[in-house]
Protein backbone atom coordinates (compact mmCIF):
# COMPACT_ATOMS: atom_id res chain seq x y z
CA UNK A 1 0.00 0.00 0.00
CA UNK A 2 1.50 3.12 -0.94
CA UNK A 3 0.76 5.43 2.13
CA UNK A 4 2.96 8.75 0.14
CA UNK A 5 0.85 11.77 0.67
CA UNK A 6 -0.24 12.91 -2.93
CA UNK A 7 1.29 15.08 -5.13
CA UNK A 8 0.43 18.75 -4.17
CA UNK A 9 -0.88 20.32 -7.72
CA UNK A 10 -1.34 24.34 -6.85
CA UNK A 11 1.44 26.31 -8.09
CA UNK A 12 2.68 28.87 -5.32
CA UNK A 13 4.05 31.98 -5.91
CA UNK A 14 5.60 33.64 -2.80
CA UNK A 15 6.30 37.41 -2.88
CA UNK A 16 8.09 39.17 0.98
CA UNK A 17 10.76 36.97 1.85
CA UNK A 18 11.51 39.33 5.77
CA UNK A 19 11.53 37.53 9.09
CA UNK A 20 7.90 36.01 8.43
CA UNK A 21 7.62 35.51 4.86
CA UNK A 22 10.88 33.11 4.51
CA UNK A 23 10.03 30.60 7.29
CA UNK A 24 6.14 30.60 5.70
CA UNK A 25 7.74 30.22 1.93
CA UNK A 26 10.12 27.52 3.42
CA UNK A 27 7.22 25.64 4.95
CA UNK A 28 5.51 25.48 1.77
CA UNK A 29 8.44 23.92 -0.06
CA UNK A 30 8.22 21.73 2.82
CA UNK A 31 4.80 20.57 2.31
CA UNK A 32 6.00 19.76 -1.60
CA UNK A 33 4.31 22.47 -3.38
CA UNK A 34 5.75 24.15 -6.50
CA UNK A 35 7.28 26.75 -5.10
CA UNK A 36 8.28 30.26 -7.29
CA UNK A 37 9.21 33.52 -4.85
CA UNK A 38 10.56 37.25 -5.84
CA UNK A 39 11.78 39.28 -2.69
CA UNK A 40 12.44 43.29 -3.42
CA UNK A 41 16.23 42.46 -1.70
CA UNK A 42 18.40 40.40 -3.70
CA UNK A 43 20.02 37.34 -1.56
CA UNK A 44 16.85 36.71 0.19
CA UNK A 45 15.48 33.57 -1.48
CA UNK A 46 19.08 31.67 -1.44
CA UNK A 47 18.16 29.40 1.11
CA UNK A 48 14.93 28.33 -1.05
CA UNK A 49 15.97 27.79 -4.26
CA UNK A 50 18.41 25.31 -3.03
CA UNK A 51 15.28 23.64 -1.33
CA UNK A 52 13.84 23.52 -4.33
CA UNK A 53 12.43 26.83 -5.29
CA UNK A 54 12.23 29.09 -8.57
CA UNK A 55 13.32 32.30 -8.43
CA UNK A 56 11.27 35.37 -10.62
CA UNK A 57 12.59 38.12 -11.97
CA UNK A 58 9.74 40.03 -11.09
CA UNK A 59 5.97 39.77 -9.60
CA UNK A 60 4.63 39.91 -12.96
CA UNK A 61 6.86 36.63 -13.68
CA UNK A 62 6.02 35.09 -10.63
CA UNK A 63 2.18 35.32 -11.11
CA UNK A 64 2.44 34.01 -14.62
CA UNK A 65 3.79 30.81 -13.39
CA UNK A 66 1.62 30.50 -10.28
CA UNK A 67 -2.11 29.40 -8.75
CA UNK A 68 -1.88 30.89 -6.03
CA UNK A 69 0.42 34.24 -5.20
CA UNK A 70 1.39 35.24 -1.34
CA UNK A 71 2.26 38.44 -0.29
CA UNK A 72 3.82 39.20 3.12
CA UNK A 73 5.35 42.89 2.63
CA UNK A 74 5.06 46.21 4.91
CA UNK A 75 2.35 48.14 4.37
CA UNK A 76 -0.52 49.49 1.76
CA UNK A 77 1.42 51.08 -0.59
CA UNK A 78 4.15 48.14 -0.56
CA UNK A 79 0.78 45.48 -1.38
CA UNK A 80 -0.37 48.20 -4.26
CA UNK A 81 2.90 48.56 -6.10
CA UNK A 82 3.63 44.75 -5.60
CA UNK A 83 0.32 44.10 -7.39
CA UNK A 84 -0.55 47.45 -9.76
CA UNK A 85 3.21 48.66 -10.39
CA UNK A 86 5.20 48.15 -12.66
CA UNK A 87 5.79 44.53 -13.42
CA UNK A 88 3.28 44.05 -10.61
CA UNK A 89 1.21 40.68 -10.28
CA UNK A 90 -1.86 42.23 -12.08
CA UNK A 91 0.44 41.81 -15.30
CA UNK A 92 1.32 38.31 -15.23
CA UNK A 93 -1.65 36.59 -13.21
CA UNK A 94 -4.13 35.10 -15.56
CA UNK A 95 -7.85 34.47 -14.72
CA UNK A 96 -8.51 32.69 -11.98
CA UNK A 97 -5.20 33.17 -10.24
CA UNK A 98 -5.89 33.58 -6.42
CA UNK A 99 -4.01 36.16 -4.38
CA UNK A 100 -3.42 35.81 -0.33
CA UNK A 101 -2.68 38.65 1.13
CA UNK A 102 -0.57 38.06 4.66
CA UNK A 103 0.42 41.59 5.64
CA UNK A 104 -0.83 43.47 7.72
CA UNK A 105 -2.63 46.94 6.22
CA UNK A 106 -5.71 48.73 6.13
CA UNK A 107 -9.16 47.01 5.55
CA UNK A 108 -10.27 49.97 3.59
CA UNK A 109 -7.20 49.52 1.25
CA UNK A 110 -7.75 45.77 1.38
CA UNK A 111 -11.47 46.37 -0.41
CA UNK A 112 -10.25 48.23 -3.01
CA UNK A 113 -7.40 45.82 -3.80
CA UNK A 114 -9.59 43.06 -4.29
CA UNK A 115 -11.69 45.24 -6.46
CA UNK A 116 -9.26 46.07 -8.37
CA UNK A 117 -8.03 43.03 -8.74
CA UNK A 118 -11.63 41.64 -9.97
CA UNK A 119 -11.36 43.43 -12.69
CA UNK A 120 -8.46 41.40 -14.01
CA UNK A 121 -10.25 37.93 -13.09
CA UNK A 122 -7.88 37.44 -10.04
CA UNK A 123 -9.45 36.59 -6.51
CA UNK A 124 -7.71 37.69 -3.67
CA UNK A 125 -8.09 37.11 0.21
CA UNK A 126 -6.54 39.06 3.14
CA UNK A 127 -5.22 36.99 5.55
CA UNK A 128 -3.24 38.67 7.86
CA UNK A 129 -1.13 35.96 10.33
CA UNK A 130 -0.31 36.37 14.33
CA UNK A 131 2.53 34.53 15.89
CA UNK A 132 5.73 35.89 15.83
CA UNK A 133 8.88 34.64 14.15
CA UNK A 134 8.27 31.24 15.84
CA UNK A 135 5.39 30.71 14.90
CA UNK A 136 5.79 31.28 10.88
CA UNK A 137 8.96 28.88 11.75
CA UNK A 138 6.70 26.17 13.56
CA UNK A 139 3.95 26.36 10.98
CA UNK A 140 1.53 27.44 14.00
CA UNK A 141 0.59 30.83 13.09
CA UNK A 142 -2.82 31.84 13.23
CA UNK A 143 -4.25 33.03 9.98
CA UNK A 144 -7.37 35.72 9.95
CA UNK A 145 -9.16 35.47 6.62
CA UNK A 146 -10.94 37.76 4.77
CA UNK A 147 -12.73 37.51 1.45
CA UNK A 148 -15.14 34.60 -0.73
CA UNK A 149 -16.24 31.50 0.80
CA UNK A 150 -15.46 29.57 -2.07
CA UNK A 151 -11.51 31.30 -2.39
CA UNK A 152 -11.37 30.56 1.45
CA UNK A 153 -12.46 26.78 0.86
CA UNK A 154 -9.76 26.76 -1.78
CA UNK A 155 -6.97 28.23 -0.25
CA UNK A 156 -7.24 26.61 3.31
CA UNK A 157 -5.31 23.18 2.67
CA UNK A 158 -2.39 25.63 1.75
CA UNK A 159 -2.77 27.90 4.46
CA UNK A 160 -2.94 25.00 6.59
CA UNK A 161 0.54 24.30 5.70
CA UNK A 162 1.48 27.27 7.21
CA UNK A 163 -0.91 27.87 10.31
CA UNK A 164 -2.84 25.79 13.07
CA UNK A 165 -5.40 28.33 13.39
CA UNK A 166 -7.38 29.41 10.07
CA UNK A 167 -9.85 31.43 10.52
CA UNK A 168 -12.89 32.69 7.96
CA UNK A 169 -13.84 35.89 9.45
CA UNK A 170 -16.43 37.17 6.47
CA UNK A 171 -15.68 39.51 3.58
CA UNK A 172 -12.62 41.44 2.36
CA UNK A 173 -11.24 43.47 4.96
CA UNK A 174 -12.42 41.14 7.98
CA UNK A 175 -9.54 39.46 8.00
CA UNK A 176 -7.70 42.92 8.59
CA UNK A 177 -9.98 43.87 10.83
CA UNK A 178 -9.14 41.06 13.01
CA UNK A 179 -5.79 41.42 13.00
CA UNK A 180 -6.28 45.08 13.98
CA UNK A 181 -8.31 43.76 17.10
CA UNK A 182 -5.37 41.40 17.40
CA UNK A 183 -2.59 43.92 17.66
CA UNK A 184 -4.68 46.35 20.35
CA UNK A 185 -4.96 43.52 22.62
CA UNK A 186 -1.04 42.78 22.46
CA UNK A 187 -0.58 46.64 23.37
CA UNK A 188 -2.23 46.06 26.38
CA UNK A 189 -0.98 42.36 27.03
CA UNK A 190 2.97 43.24 26.51
CA UNK A 191 2.30 46.96 28.86
CA UNK A 192 0.74 44.47 31.41
CA UNK A 193 3.01 42.15 31.57
CA UNK A 194 6.05 44.81 31.91
CA UNK A 195 4.66 46.59 34.52
CA UNK A 196 4.61 43.06 36.53
CA UNK A 197 8.02 42.43 35.28
CA UNK A 198 9.00 45.69 37.33
CA UNK A 199 6.91 45.56 40.27
CA UNK A 200 8.48 41.77 40.58
CA UNK A 201 11.97 43.06 40.52
CA UNK A 202 11.39 46.43 42.37
CA UNK A 203 9.82 44.37 44.91
CA UNK A 204 13.28 42.37 45.23
CA UNK A 205 11.34 38.42 44.03
CA UNK A 206 12.94 36.19 41.59
CA UNK A 207 10.96 37.59 38.40
CA UNK A 208 11.58 34.12 36.33
CA UNK A 209 10.07 32.38 39.63
CA UNK A 210 6.76 34.54 39.84
CA UNK A 211 6.23 33.99 36.24
CA UNK A 212 6.39 30.35 36.66
CA UNK A 213 4.03 30.19 39.21
CA UNK A 214 1.46 32.75 36.99
CA UNK A 215 1.80 31.52 33.93
CA UNK A 216 -0.53 28.45 33.90
CA UNK A 217 -3.04 31.16 36.11
CA UNK A 218 -5.40 33.40 35.01
CA UNK A 219 -2.64 36.01 34.07
CA UNK A 220 -1.15 33.64 31.87
CA UNK A 221 -0.97 34.52 28.19
CA UNK A 222 1.41 34.06 25.14
CA UNK A 223 3.43 37.04 26.17
CA UNK A 224 4.34 36.08 29.59
CA UNK A 225 4.93 32.53 28.75
CA UNK A 226 7.32 33.31 25.37
CA UNK A 227 8.64 37.40 26.32
CA UNK A 228 8.53 37.51 30.68
CA UNK A 229 12.37 36.41 29.77
CA UNK A 230 13.66 39.26 27.39
CA UNK A 231 11.54 41.43 30.06
CA UNK A 232 13.21 40.39 32.54
CA UNK A 233 16.85 40.29 31.32
CA UNK A 234 16.10 43.96 29.50
CA UNK A 235 17.35 42.68 26.07
CA UNK A 236 15.28 42.08 23.00
CA UNK A 237 16.15 40.10 20.19
CA UNK A 238 14.17 40.32 17.01
CA UNK A 239 10.55 37.94 16.86
CA UNK A 240 8.51 41.32 15.55
CA UNK A 241 9.39 44.18 15.22
CA UNK A 242 8.50 46.93 17.72
CA UNK A 243 8.40 49.99 14.39
CA UNK A 244 5.57 47.36 12.69
CA UNK A 245 3.59 47.38 15.54
CA UNK A 246 3.87 50.62 15.69
CA UNK A 247 2.42 50.68 11.95
CA UNK A 248 -0.57 48.26 13.11
CA UNK A 249 -1.47 50.15 15.78
CA UNK A 250 -2.13 53.55 13.15
CA UNK A 251 -4.24 51.08 11.32
CA UNK A 252 -6.34 50.15 14.75
CA UNK A 253 -6.70 53.90 15.73
CA UNK A 254 -7.84 54.87 12.42
CA UNK A 255 -10.54 52.05 12.63
CA UNK A 256 -11.47 53.21 15.89
CA UNK A 257 -12.00 56.88 15.01
CA UNK A 258 -14.18 55.51 12.23
CA UNK A 259 -16.90 53.12 14.53
CA UNK A 260 -16.33 55.20 17.22
CA UNK A 261 -14.49 53.31 19.34
CA UNK A 262 -12.42 54.84 22.68
CA UNK A 263 -8.74 52.94 22.82
CA UNK A 264 -6.69 54.91 25.82
CA UNK A 265 -4.47 51.67 26.22
CA UNK A 266 -3.90 51.72 22.59
CA UNK A 267 -3.31 55.69 22.55
CA UNK A 268 -0.76 54.74 25.34
CA UNK A 269 1.37 52.32 24.00
CA UNK A 270 1.54 54.15 20.88
CA UNK A 271 3.66 56.94 22.81
CA UNK A 272 5.82 54.68 24.34
CA UNK A 273 6.58 53.10 20.98
CA UNK A 274 7.06 56.45 19.57
CA UNK A 275 9.85 57.17 22.27
CA UNK A 276 11.33 53.61 21.71
CA UNK A 277 11.80 54.07 17.89
CA UNK A 278 13.32 57.78 18.44
CA UNK A 279 16.13 56.28 20.31
CA UNK A 280 16.98 53.92 17.74
CA UNK A 281 15.43 50.85 18.90
CA UNK A 282 12.14 50.17 16.63
CA UNK A 283 14.03 46.98 15.11
CA UNK A 284 13.62 45.59 18.69
CA UNK A 285 11.26 43.07 19.70
CA UNK A 286 7.53 44.47 20.60
CA UNK A 287 8.54 43.27 24.16
CA UNK A 288 11.31 46.66 24.36
CA UNK A 289 7.76 48.26 25.34
CA UNK A 290 9.18 46.71 28.73
CA UNK A 291 11.99 49.63 28.34
CA UNK A 292 10.09 52.94 29.00
CA UNK A 293 8.18 50.62 31.96
CA UNK A 294 11.38 49.79 33.53
CA UNK A 295 13.04 53.34 33.45
CA UNK A 296 9.95 54.91 34.77
CA UNK A 297 10.52 52.58 37.61
CA UNK A 298 14.19 53.23 38.23
CA UNK A 299 15.32 49.86 37.18
CA UNK A 300 17.67 51.30 34.25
Amino acid sequence: MNLESPPRTERIGFVGLGTMGSFMAANLVGAGYPLTVWNRTPGRANELIASGAKDAASPAELASSSDIVFLCVTDSPQVEEVLFGENGVAQGASEGVLVIDCSTISPVATRDFADRLHEFGVGMLDAPVSGGSEGARLATLTIMVGGDADDFDRAHPVLSCVGATVSHLGPHGAGQWAKAINQIILAGTYLGVAEGIALALKAGLDAQKVVDALVAGAAGSWVLQNRSAQMIANDYPLGFRISLHRKDLDIGLALAREVGAVLPITALATTFEDGIIAEGHGDDDISALARPIRRLSGLD
